[in-house]
């Protein structure tokens, strides 16, 4: 829903949609409605994955697959982010698995290429107006840590998003989490072990069943190497205006587009950025919705 997936000198709004995207749009739309009597079309019940940089405690439901993608600019350097993210149930909505690959452009002529992808596992601890799903994650060192893509070494990453509706029409999501990665190194091979934590919240108003208007806020500070066994801390503190919306088919098919405009405060103050989302999400057995 997510959110990091590395520990790379980040600028600013990419480094909250890596926070955000390791599996931040974990989210599973909500149940149909039952159609009425004499329809000839599946009924939908409202988008749950009504965040973009907060993780919602929605798992996949049985039978349904989500491609997502996100991408996100820093307007002063120009630096961005994109990520690939793809959910599946593991045999029921209770366990979900779940990949992000990032692809990577730090600025400062340092190119664009893959990041540290990660490999998530949430498991749904409980659902309904509470809904809680706590998330692990592998994160693979796939990223040129030289070229600020990665962190150079595996690490873990933990996640507990809530969920809370308080009513037809509004839905907030929190969320807390931190970040493990032994043996990270710079872009000159330094080595030293650095701990990052992200903290956020949302509020979602429904104006209607498929279109959602929200307001972000995301909290991160991360760690980098800056020498042998070595550390420097940088927070950064974003809040995010955003709107999206979705699209039915028949055949079960759903597009959401989204896009949101993040702004720094605090220690981030200055920054500005856009956030751009599109998500498809489908069946894929006879055990999904129709």
């Amino acid at each position: 829903m997510s959110p990091s997936i590395d520990s790379v000198r980040r600028s600013g709004i990419v480094g909250c949609l890596l926070i955000g995207l390791t599996a931040a749009q974990v989210a599973a739309q909500a149940p149909p409605k039952k159609p009425a009597p004499q329809s000839t079309q599946p009924a939908r019940g409202p988008i749950e994955d009504n965040s973009f940089l907060i993780e919602e405690a929605y798992n996949q439901e049985a039978g349904v697959v989500q491609h997502i993608s996100a991408f996100a600019l820093q307007r002063a350097t120009r630096a961005w982010a994109y990520a690939f993210t793809q959910e599946w149930p593991f045999f029921s909505q209770r366990h979900q698995l779940s990949y992000t690959v990032p692809i990577i452009s730090a600025g400062r002529g340092t190119g664009s290429g893959v990041g540290d992808v990660a490999l998530n596992y949430r498991y749904q601890l409980a659902t309904g107006p509470r809904a809680v799903a706590p998330r692990l994650s592998l994160l693979v060192p796939s990223g040129d840590e030289r070229r600020e893509r990665g962190a150079g070494a595996a690490g873990l990453q933990v996640n507990l998003p809530v969920s809370l509706e308080h009513s037809s029409r509004f839905v907030t999501h929190w969320n807390a989490g931190a970040t493990l990665i032994p043996s990270a190194k710079d872009a000159i091979g330094n080595e030293a072990t650095t701990r990052s934590y992200n903290a956020g919240g949302s509020i979602i108003w429904l104006a209607q069943s498929a279109l959602n208007f929200m307001l972000e806020v995301v909290w991160a500070s991360d760690e980098a190497v800056s020498g042998p066994s070595q550390r420097v801390r940088e927070r950064s503190l974003f809040i995010a205006p955003g709107v999206r919306g979705a699209i039915d088919f028949p055949s079960g098919l759903q597009i959401v587009p989204g896009m949101g405009v993040p702004i720094g405060i605090g220690p981030s103050r200055g920054e500005r950025g856009l956030f751009l989302y599109l998500s498809f999400e489908h069946p894929f057995s006879k055990r999904a919705r129709p």
